[in-house]
């Protein structure tokens, strides 16, 4: 696939895709998105990945939550499936609305730093992706649109 700015997304029915490749955890903190800042890509992002050999998509839901942002407790609920494309490709995965309960620290894998927000930011790694996939975790997980501008550092 050619580049994170150009990938899209289709929704489907969970349990409808196969095989799944990936993860996509759409994570809230309160009223808050919840992303995490890769510092190679230099953008805000999801959590999530690869399912390795012998995981359940929602085993690797849970370990990609907890590398990725430090969160040790969640509600993980399943979403849809999705298929991520481009113009040389095209992936299947699953989406997981996650209610955060606690994070812990941030442990040293590829993300920098994490931060909740009132909305979306401006600098999101998959632009056409995330607002997607959120609207669908929030419409699954009992969340109203979220609304102001105001970001949330957290320690």
């Amino acid at each position: 696939m050619t580049g994170h700015r150009e990938l899209q997304c289709s929704l489907h029915p969970l349990g409808s895709l196969s095989p799944l490749r990936f993860v996509v955890v759409c994570s809230f903190y309160g009223e808050r998105y919840l992303l995490s800042y890769h510092g190679g890509h230099q953008s805000w992002e999801t959590q999530g990945g690869h399912i390795e050999a012998g995981e359940t998509p929602e085993e690797a839901a849970r370990r990609e939550l907890y590398e990725e942002s430090g969160v040790s407790d969640a509600e993980i609920i399943p979403v849809c499936d999705y298929r991520a494309f481009d113009s040389e490709g095209s992936s299947n995965g699953r989406v997981y609305a996650a209610i955060i309960c606690r994070i812990d620290r941030l442990p040293p894998y590829e993300m920098s730093g994490i931060q909740a927000f009132d909305t979306l930011p401006d600098n999101l790694t998959y632009p056409l992706v995330t607002p997607v996939l959120f609207r669908e975790a929030g419409r699954r997980a009992g969340r109203g649109e979220q609304t102001g501008v105001t970001p949330d550092e957290l320690g």
